[in-house]
C-alpha cells in the first residue's frame, strides 16, 4: 500500500504534459494490443477465407465466359450444317456423284460460307472426313480441296479410334486427341461430330470437325486465379488435360474427374486436400455443354505466408499508431503547458503593476477559456464601455428599422436626389419622365379608391417602380413580364407586388457584386385558383432563414431590414381568402430567390 500511495504521489507531482502523454498512450495503446493479441489467432482464418472467396467470385465469373465460347463453337457448327449442301450430303440420300454435286453453285457458295466462318472468328478451320473410296476428283475439285478430306487423314488419331470404338455422336477433343497434321495446320482444340452419307444406297461414315484454338480458352483461365503459386485448369469426363494456365502446377496438383462429387460440381466451393503430401484448397466448377470441370487449386503454404505478413504488417500498424499518438499527445501537451504558464507568468506580474492583456486565444479550449477570463479581467472597463455604444447603436438601428416598417422614405429621397442631379446636368426631358413616373407611380400607390387592383394595373405599378429604380442604378435590372393574357383581368390586392419586387433589388440583386441582374414575373392557373411567380438571379436565402420569412419572426436589428413588409403581405393574402391562399419561398444561398403569390380566380372590377 505504501508503495502504491508513493507511486500515486509521485505520479501526481509529474508535470501536466507528462500526465497527458501518459494517459492518452494508455488509452490507445493497450485497447490496441488487446485487439492484435485477440484477433492473430483468428487471421489465418480470415486470409483463408478471403482468398478463398476472391477466387470463388473469380471462378464463377469465368466459367460461364468459357461456357460461352464452347456454346458460340456449338452455334458456329449448327449454323453450317444448316447450309443446302450440307443437307444435300447427310441429310438425304445422295444419287449424284460427288464429284458432280462439288462442281455445282451449292457447293461454292458452302466453300465461301465455310471461309467467311473461319475469318476472324474463334473457329481456326472446319474439315469433313469422308469414308468413301475412289474419290479422288471429287477431293481434288475446287470446292472440296482444303474441306473434304479422305478418312485415311484421320486414321491413327485418338479421337478416330474413341468414335471407332463408341456409340458416341459428338466430342469435345483436347488437343492430345489430335494428329499431328492437325495440331500443325488446324487447331489444337476440336468439336467433332459423326454423320453418315448414303451415297447409292450405301451408308458411309463421315466426320465434321470445327477446329478452334485453346489460347482464348487459357487467357479466360488466367482471369480465374489471383494468388500466387495457385493454378487453374480443364479436365474432361476422361481425366484428359483440356487447358491450363500452368502445365507443372496442373501436373502436381491433378485430380481426378472420378473424385469429384456432383454436388461440388453443381457449386463454386472450395474443400481442403492432401495432394502429395502438401495441404491444398480446390475449388470445382462444371461447365454443363461439354461436360468439363474448371478446377482451381490455391495451396495452402503460400496462405499461411500471406497470413504471417499481415501479422507483421498489423505489428508495424500498432506501431506506428502508438508513435503517431505519442507525437500528437507531445505537441498538443505543449500547446497547452506553454499557453498555461504565459497566463501564470503575466498574472505574477500584478505584484509590479496592472496587468495587461495577453492576445486573444486563437484555440477555445478550457485553457482558452482562462485567457478569455483573464483578459476580460483585465480590461472590464473597456468592455463596459463598449457594450454601452454597441447597446446604443442597436437601439438606434431598432428604432430607424422599425420607422422604415411603416413608411420607407429612402426611395423617395433618392430619386428626388436624382432628379436634383439631372437638373444640374440640364437633363430637362429626362427630369420630365422620372417626375411623371414618380407621380405615377405614387398615384397607383397612394390611390385608396379601391383595395384592389387588375393584375394588369398592378404589373404596370412596378414596372414604373423597377424603371424608377432603373434610371437611379444605370439600367442594372432587367424587368420581364412573361404572363398569358387571360391573367390580366383578374384582381389582385393593391402593393402586393411591389415589396416582393423591391426586396428582389434591394436584398437580391444588389447584393450581388457586379449591382445587376434579372426579374422575371410569370403566372399560371391551378386547382386552388392562380399563381403568380417572381424570381430573380440575386443572391438568395440562406436555407435556415427561409422558415422565418413568414413566420413573423423578423430580426428588428438587421442591417439588411426586416421581412415585415412581405410578412404583411402573406398575412393580408391569408385573412382576405383563407389558409390556401399567401406566400411561399424557394431559394438556392447564392443562385436566386422564387416568391409564389397563390390568390383566387376572381375577375378584377371596371
Amino acid at each position: 500500500m505504501k508503495l502504491l500511495h508513493r507511486l500515486k504521489i509521485s505520479y501526481d507531482n509529474l508535470k501536466l504534459q507528462t500526465k497527458y502523454t501518459i494517459c492518452i498512450l494508455s488509452a490507445v495503446c493497450i485497447p490496441l494490443m488487446i485487439l492484435a493479441l485477440t484477433f492473430s489467432t483468428r487471421l489465418y482464418d480470415m486470409v483463408i477465407a478471403d482468398t478463398i472467396q476472391g477466387e470463388q467470385k473469380a471462378t464463377a465469373l469465368t466459367a460461364p465466359l468459357i461456357e460461352e465460347s464452347l456454346r458460340a463453337v456449338i452455334d458456329d457448327y449448327t449454323a453450317l450444317t444448316e447450309y443446302s449442301y450440307y443437307r444435300t450430303l447427310f441429310k438425304r440420300p445422295v444419287s449424284t456423284p460427288l464429284s458432280t454435286l462439288a462442281g455445282g453453285t451449292e457447293a461454292r457458295a458452302f466453300s465461301q460460307q465455310v471461309k467467311k466462318l473461319t475469318t476472324g472468328r474463334a473457329i481456326t478451320a472446319v474439315r469433313i472426313y469422308l469414308d468413301i473410296p475412289g474419290q479422288d476428283a471429287f477431293f481434288d475439285s475446287t470446292t472440296a480441296k482444303d474441306l473434304f478430306l479422305p478418312i485415311s487423314y484421320a486414321n491413327g488419331t485418338y479421337w478416330h479410334g474413341i468414335f471407332q470404338g463408341t456409340k458416341a455422336h459428338a466430342l469435345y477433343c483436347p488437343s492430345f486427341y489430335l494428329g499431328n497434321r492437325e495440331l500443325d495446320t488446324l487447331g489444337d482444340l476440336a468439336y467433332i461430330t459423326a454423320s453418315t452419307l448414303y451415297y447409292y444406297g450405301k451408308a458411309y461414315p463421315c466426320y465434321t470437325a470445327v477446329y478452334f484454338s485453346s489460347g482464348h480458352i487459357t487467357e479466360l483461365l488466367q482471369d480465374a486465379i489471383s494468388f500466387p503459386g495457385s493454378v487453374a485448369y480443364i479436365i474432361n469426363e476422361r481425366n484428359s488435360l483440356i487447358s491450363s494456365t500452368d502445365d507443372y502446377l496442373s501436373a502436381i496438383y491433378r485430380l481426378r474427374y472420378e473424385t469429384m462429387s456432383d454436388a461440388l460440381m453443381s457449386s463454386n466451393n472450395f474443400v481442403e486436400r492432401n495432394v502429395l503430401g502438401e495441404q491444398i484448397y480446390a475449388g470445382y466448377y462444371y461447365i454443363r455443354e461439354p461436360g468439363w470441370i474448371l478446377v482451381t487449386v490455391l495451396p495452402a503454404k503460400p496462405l499461411v505466408q500471406r497470413g504471417i505478413v499481415s501479422l507483421v504488417k498489423i505489428a508495424l500498424i500498432c506501431l506506428a499508431c502508438a508513435l503517431i499518438v505519442a507525437i500528437f499527445t507531445i505537441w498538443q501537451t505543449r500547446s497547452i503547458t506553454t499557453r498555461i504558464s504565459s497566463v501564470i507568468y503575466q498574472m505574477g506580474q500584478l505584484k509590479q503593476g496592472a496587468p495587461a492583456s495577453l492576445p486573444d486565444p486563437e484555440i477555445f479550449d478550457e485553457v482558452g477559456d482562462l485567457i478569455t477570463t483573464y483578459n476580460y479581467m483585465t480590461s472590464r472597463m473597456k468592455r463596459l464601455i463598449e457594450q454601452q455604444e454597441k447597446t446604443a447603436e442597436e437601439l438606434r438601428i431598432a428604432e430607424f428599422n422599425s420607422l422604415q416598417a411603416q413608411i420607407n422614405p429612402h426611395f423617395l429621397y433618392n430619386t428626388m436626389d436624382m432628379i436634383n442631379w439631372m437638373a444640374l446636368q440640364g437633363q430637362t426631358a429626362e427630369i420630365s419622365n422620372v417626375v411623371q413616373n414618380l407621380a405615377h407611380f405614387y398615384k397607383l400607390t397612394l390611390s385608396s379608391k379601391n383595395n384592389f387592383n387588375s393584375i394588369k394595373s398592378e404589373l404596370k405599378h412596378v414596372s414604373i417602380y423597377v424603371e424608377l429604380q432603373n434610371m437611379r442604378y444605370q439600367n442594372a435590372f432587367d424587368f420581364v413580364i412573361d404572363l398569358p393574357d387571360e391573367l390580366y383581368r383578374y384582381e389582385i390586392p393593391k402593393l402586393t407586388l411591389q415589396p416582393i419586387i423591391e426586396n428582389c433589388i434591394l436584398h437580391g440583386i444588389l447584393e450581388k457584386e457586379e449591382k445587376s441582374g434579372t426579374i422575371v414575373v410569370t403566372g399560371w392557373t391551378e386547382d386552388t385558383g392562380l399563381a403568380l411567380l417572381v424570381s430573380d438571379d440575386g443572391v438568395g436565402i440562406p436555407r435556415e432563414k427561409l422558415p422565418l420569412l413568414l413566420s413573423g419572426q423578423n430580426a428588428p436589428a438587421s442591417a439588411k431590414g426586416n421581412n415585415i413588409a412581405v410578412y404583411n403581405i402573406h398575412r393580408r393574402l391569408k385573412l382576405l381568402y383563407g389558409e390556401a391562399y399567401g406566400l411561399s419561398y424557394n431559394s438556392m444561398f447564392g443562385e436566386g430567390t422564387e416568391v409564389t403569390i397563390h390568390l383566387p380566380l376572381k375577375p378584377a372590377s371596371e
